[in-house]
């Protein structure tokens, strides 16, 4: 079961991600008229049906290093390889690098420590950190709450160093550690909410968490889709994310819904769809698309890899 749902996550994600490709940067208004339902191809950056982008390429390549232990270091080379050598691409060329992403992988080819590359200041929180955190919710799962927050902000600031991207990783880490343990997706919330409320009602958390008010002191899930934004901005994506999963009950109504918010398409796809991979598992999420993904053999082994690494079976 725990097997089904890592693969499931893996490739939720993955799936969400190239759902989205084709229409990332289109109006929410302009996909109401003209809604994804299904695979599409070509469009925004004119890739063939089953692309997927750098969200997934980054979750792979920290999926693929968490397989040899926890390394910040090993991490880093794998995203230096990622953005200069093709690694992890779905056809040997990164594309649709963000500027905060490409400002701290630039520095850690000059051999920045990871814990200082990413940027600081208010303007670099994009979703760049979220949307590839998704691995270490298997990774950090089993350990003491201390260390799967102090894991979780140290893999954000390898490429986005602001406290507001480190607490949006914790937040989407600790719900996903909730769902992957079996826990309905209200309780899985509501569980998160008072987790996460807990650990960061202290310095130097606590000025941030009005940012993450609509999600953690009401439910996100009840607002009306008018009011999710479906932006870059972290708190933005993990916003949407977190209300098209709860307010869907399908792998594929989730995906589906979070693609057609429009904006940032295929990261929002990517976040909810590894949300309702975990939850799903692989067999929830439809073989059609599935088998339609580039490199989908390459990506099951990597989700198998994962599992033997992290639970010896």
């Amino acid at each position: 079961m725990k097997k089904d749902k890592v693969i499931g996550g893996l490739l939720g994600l993955c799936i969400g991600d190239a759902l989205g490709v084709p229409v990332e940067f289109q109006s929410r208004e302009k996909l109401r008229r003209n809604p994804v339902k299904d695979m599409m191809g070509y469009g925004t950056h004119n890739q063939p049906p089953g692309t997927w982008s750098d969200d997934s390429s980054l979750t792979f390549c920290l999926a693929e290093s968490i397989c040899n232990g926890f390394d910040l270091q090993d991490i880093a080379d794998k995203f230096v390889k990622w953005m200069y050598e093709g690694y992890w691409t779905p056809w040997g060329e990164a594309f649709d690098i963000g500027g905060t992403t490409q400002i701290a992988i630039s520095r850690l080819k000059k051999g920045v420590d990871p814990l200082e590359a990413g940027p600081t200041d208010e303007r670099s929180n994009g979703n760049g950190s979220l949307m590839r955190i998704l691995p270490l919710i298997f990774y950090v799962e089993k350990m003491d709450e201390e260390e799967q927050f102090e894991i979780t902000h140290q893999v954000s600031r390898t490429t986005h160093g602001h406290i507001r991207s480190q607490m949006a990783c914790g937040i989407y880490v600790q719900f996903g550690i909730n769902l992957f343990n079996g826990d309905t997706p209200e309780a899985a919330y509501e569980k998160m909410k008072d987790t996460v409320l807990k650990y960061y009602s202290k310095e130097p958390y606590i000025e941030e968490l009005s940012h993450f008010s609509r999600i953690l002191a009401s439910d996100i899930s009840k607002l009306p889709i008018d009011s999710i934004k479906s932006s870059g901005y972290v708190v933005d994506s993990l916003e949407a994310c977190l209300w098209c999963f709860l307010n869907n009950d399908s792998y594929k109504d989730t995906v589906i819904t979070a693609v057609n918010l429009g904006g940032d398409t295929d990261t929002i796809g990517a976040l909810a769809g590894g949300l309702a991979g975990i939850y799903y598992g692989y067999e929830g999420i439809p073989k059609e698309w599935i088998e339609k993904i580039v490199k989908v053999d390459e990506i099951i082994k990597l989700g198998e890899r994962l599992y033997e690494a992290i639970y010896g079976i």
